[in-house]
């Protein structure tokens, strides 16, 4: 039973996302590292998705606030469906409510529920990929809405004048380790609310056996 707890709880740890913290990588010249947090599978849900998954004017329960100011970790978890029928249960739900619905994936994911989700960034949700949502009051169909998430960096004004990048820049990125390697097409986003970050999905941190703690850098 203890093995069953543990189990669960290690689960519901990656469904939170991890975040994981610097040791001593060489950082640029006047720099900081840019710590990285591992996404797990997500839903970003709106008013109307809250109230047919779990009921006329339900809220989302706060159960931790994430890093980004305003975003946090919700109680409720919802059960995603492919068109093949084939799912994945309990999956995370990240708040607020926002104005659109989407599901982020890694690849793995998207091979279980039989779908070729497009790279894309958060709400750009044009030609992406079905799946339906189901909670405990009813279900979603989405006929765009699964995503893999691009890689990306949230930063400041600040940190992007200390990195020396701009919103939108792509930019290549090294991770160190027995595993070290090197990611391109890494989105700069900007923001004066963001908190210095790069969010991985599970895919990207298996490959670049990202264990915490550890800082990554941009490379020229």
């Amino acid at each position: 039973m203890e093995d069953v707890e543990r189990i669960a709880q290690e689960v519901l740890r990656r469904l939170q996302g991890e975040t994981v913290r610097a040791n001593g990588l060489v950082r640029p010249e006047g720099g900081r590292g840019i710590p990285v947090t591992v996404s797990a599978r997500h839903v970003h849900l709106s008013r109307s998705s809250v109230d047919s998954l779990f009921g006329e004017g339900a809220e989302l329960t706060k159960v931790r606030d994430l890093s980004q100011p305003g975003e946090f970790v919700a109680a409720e978890r919802v059960t995603a469906v492919g068109p093949s029928g084939r799912a994945l249960e309990s999956v995370g739900v990240v708040g607020p409510v926002r104005t659109y619905t989407q599901i982020e994936l890694s690849r793995t994911d998207a091979v279980r529920l039989g779908i070729d989700p497009p790279v894309r960034r958060s709400g750009d949700l044009a030609g992406s990929a079905p799946v339906t949502l189901v909670g405990p009051a009813g279900t979603v169909v989405l006929r765009e809405g699964a995503i893999r998430a691009i890689r990306h960096i949230h930063m400041t004004e600040r940190d992007a004048a200390e990195h020396g990048v701009k919103d939108g820049d792509l930019v290549r990125v090294r991770f160190p380790g027995e595993r070290a390697l090197v990611l391109e097409n890494v989105l700069v986003r900007v923001d004066r609310d963001y908190a210095l970050e790069m969010h991985l999905d599970t895919d990207d941190a298996n490959a670049a056996d990202i264990r915490p703690p550890v800082d990554v850098e941009i490379l020229s």
